[in-house]
């Protein structure tokens, strides 16, 4: 488990920052259950805790200049 400063990814950063409006509605459309909150739990509940613990304990550089 990371604690403290997490690494910027950019390749990361401009995938999501690049992902088309089209693209989500496709998916929305396609699969009932996307883009809505607490199914990551019912999908995989372990993966799911380890992301909330691992977004509470650590923070981003960007963080900071907020």
């Amino acid at each position: 488990m990371k604690f403290g400063v997490r690494k910027p990814s950019i390749k990361k950063s401009f995938k999501a920052r690049t992902t088309s409006k089209v693209k989500r509605k496709v998916k929305k459309t396609v699969i009932p259950a996307y883009g809505k909150k607490g199914v990551g739990m019912i999908k995989d509940p372990k993966k799911s805790v380890y992301n909330k613990v691992y977004k509470k304990t650590s923070f981003s550089l960007w963080d900071l200049f907020k």
